[in-house]
């Protein structure tokens, strides 16, 4: 299949062509029935010689050329009408009835907020031309009302607040926030893909629109991304700022990560802010326990799930001789060659686990054991991994001291 993307490097053009090449390069190999030959990407560069042949040879076309930010209200009509017939004619001219889809806006439904907005008489006007189109040469058209859009590869300071936010909190600029309580409908740039892609093969999600309300209708005149999320501009705000110090620290520097359940608003935001760090908040230092046996620095703190742990133990040195009543861990040697011992209290059996980085495996020290790591190296450091499933509270640290080995 040959697909023709065009405003091909605009937030939604960019982020739909790379998934559309990393299918034709078969890097993605999960979007089942999606066959990608070829993928025209047109924009403002672009000859209308170059859009003829993409017009003659498309097999499917995803319409996502328009204007947002124009110098004047006049170019609204221009841009998101005045193209689109570009497109149709070409396509007309060249006898293409392949599958066209239109990205429209929520505030082509000029109701409530969007009632006498220029942008959305210029997108309705576009979605008529459409379906007027779709009924002349019987081509299916497949119209998206698109709600607010984010992800990576979001312009800040345009038509994106969440945006805007990512990248001022992510560079340390002030954010600006009228009203905490405006309520919002988001949708992410990776459901909305997805939910391209889909349609590429058939598969849309078809509805009608009562207002700015979708109502899913088998065979409706319009379609939709059935995962989206509805929240307010202040819940929005107070979750980059979470991402934030999440990210980077300002005290600790122990990174604290959040609770991100995959497919929720949280994780979503997290990917985007990320998205926007500027080169010098991408490393960190963190703080390093340093003595003459080694040392032992934090990673990874959660909120509710414990700690991650890196300790580098120097050669021939025994580290741990002490046991828990309800913390337990997790020890994994990633390099050198170690021993790692445990003895359940109030015995004398002792058990022994030899380790290495050569063959990366997990020993869990028991509530009740008190355990050791020892580096049985003679030149090289042991460096081993340390789960913890609680973060430490040097005020209640339930540790305490027993040699493995009694004299």
């Amino acid at each position: 299949m040959k697909v023709l993307v065009t405003g091909a490097k605009g937030f939604v053009g960019k982020n739909l062509c790379s998934q559309l090449n990393n299918i034709r390069e078969g890097k993605a190999r999960w979007y089942e029935g999606v066959q990608v030959d070829e993928v025209f990407e047109y924009d403002l560069g672009n000859t209308q010689e170059e859009l003829d042949r993409f017009c003659a040879e498309a097999d499917f076309v995803f319409n996502l050329a328009g204007i947002n930010r124009p110098q004047n209200q006049e170019e609204f009509m221009q841009g998101n009408f005045g193209f689109a017939g570009v497109l149709l004619d070409t396509l007309k001219a060249h006898k293409n009835s392949c599958p066209v889809m239109l990205s429209s806006s929520a505030q082509a439904s000029l109701t409530g907020r969007f009632g006498n907005s220029e942008y959305g008489r210029s997108k309705k006007a576009g979605e008529d031309l459409f379906l007027q189109y779709g009924r002349e040469i019987g081509a299916k058209m497949l119209i998206y009302r698109f709600p607010n859009l984010f992800g990576k590869w979001c312009r800040p300071n345009y038509n994106s607040a969440i945006a805007t936010f990512c990248n001022n909190i992510a560079n340390d600029l002030p954010i600006q926030v009228n009203d905490r309580s405006v309520e919002m409908e988001v949708l992410y740039i990776d459901d909305l893909v997805d939910e391209m892609l889909g349609a590429l093969i058939g598969k849309e999600h078809r509805c009608e629109f009562e207002g700015l309300n979708v109502v899913p209708t088998a065979g409706g005149k319009y379609c939709f991304c059935p995962v989206t999320h509805r929240t307010t501009l202040g819940e929005i705000v107070d979750i980059i700022n979470k991402c934030a110090v999440s990210v980077n620290p300002p005290k600790s520097k122990v990174q604290t990560a959040m609770a991100v359940p995959q497919g929720s608003l949280e994780y979503k935001l997290m990917t985007t802010y990320l998205s926007y760090l500027p080169r010098h908040k991408v490393i960190h230092d963190l703080k390093m326990n340093v003595d003459q046996r080694g040392s032992f620095t934090e990673l990874i703190h959660t909120l509710n799930n414990g700690q991650v742990s890196i300790n580098i133990s120097k050669p021939g040195i025994t580290k741990g001789e002490h046991w828990h009543n309800s913390k337990w861990e997790t020890f994994i040697v990633v390099a050198g060659h170690g021993l790692i011992q445990l003895r359940e209290e109030g015995t004398n059996e002792i058990w022994n686990y030899e380790v290495s980085g050569d063959k990366i495996q997990a020993v869990h020290m028991l509530p009740g054991y008190t355990h050791n790591i020892i580096n049985l190296s003679e030149t090289e450091d042991l460096v081993t991994v340390m789960y913890c499933n609680e973060v430490f509270n040097p005020n209640r640290a339930d540790t305490y001291f027993d040699p493995v080995e009694k004299e």
